[in-house]
């Protein structure tokens, strides 16, 4: 199955993020269980967690930190 691919990417508090995807679709996800070993907790920097961009069919942070394309699709909540 191939997912939509993310189009744009807003921090929210709460280590939360808000998704567009290129069907039209808002989404919610929730970075929190994620926030767990060395590499990814960096981003409980807010600074750190607050630069993340849309990178090729997902999100990513500077340091590499990325969500697979299915996990961030399949995991959000819509929002609208």
């Amino acid at each position: 199955m191939i997912y939509p691919k993310a189009i744009a990417v807003k921090p929210l508090p709460d280590y939360m993020l808000q998704v567009d995807f290129n069907n039209g679709e808002r989404r919610l996800f929730d970075v929190k269980p994620y926030l767990r070993g060395e590499w990814f907790s960096e981003l409980l920097d807010e600074k750190v967690f607050r630069a993340v961009k849309v990178e090729g069919l997902s999100v990513a942070w500077p340091d590499g930190q990325d969500i697979a394309p299915d996990c961030l699709y399949q995991n959000a909540v819509l929002m609208n």
